[in-house]
């Protein structure tokens, strides 16, 4: 993967992150920057990676969707089910990176979506399970492999749709 791809994947996580207030605008806009500095460049891109930290807050709303539209990225709406999803692969992939312990990941899945969003019922059962563990020992990382296996599938969870087979008529 070069670095404008991992850039392009970044700045689309921080857009789903931010549109389920999982992070701050301004982190939107540093991760703006750091796709600049890694080589994307439109001019959308450019004007949301000027904002400062306090014109963030308020203009992250309107400069988003058009940064991500000139690259080819995708902005869910606030709120949709879609954007969750997103959000939701977005920390698998943090998770996988080292940001977060497989037991917090399967706590803010959990928090955030109990057992009511499928892509994260078994994030929920797996929460479920440490909490009936006993801290440390042999079946907390057992619980933790099965964690990792869930977010590596989630981080692969495809972001679009497939297109359906054609059938004959």
């Amino acid at each position: 993967m070069t670095s404008t791809e991992a850039a392009a994947i970044a700045l689309q996580d921080h857009a789903a992150l931010w549109s389920v207030g999982e992070i701050s605008a301004s982190e939107v806009v540093d991760s703006a920057c750091d796709a600049l500095v890694a080589g994307l460049d439109t001019p959308s891109l450019r004007i949301l990676a000027a904002c400062t930290r306090a014109e963030a807050d308020y203009d992250v709303h309107d400069l988003l969707p058009p940064a991500l539209a000139e690259l080819g990225l995708t902005f869910h709406p606030v709120g949709g089910e879609a954007g969750q999803e997103a959000a939701v692969r977005a920390l698998a992939r943090r998770m996988l990176a080292g940001d977060l312990q497989p037991w917090e990941f399967t706590s803010r899945m959990h928090r955030r979506h109990g057992h009511e969003l499928p892509l994260t019922e078994r994030l929920a059962e797996l929460d479920d399970e440490y909490g009936m563990l006993e801290e440390g020992g042999e079946a907390a990382a057992q619980v933790d492999a099965e964690v990792m296996a869930e977010a590596r599938r989630l981080a692969n969870h495809p972001t679009v749709p497939a297109e359906p087979a054609d059938t004959p008529a």
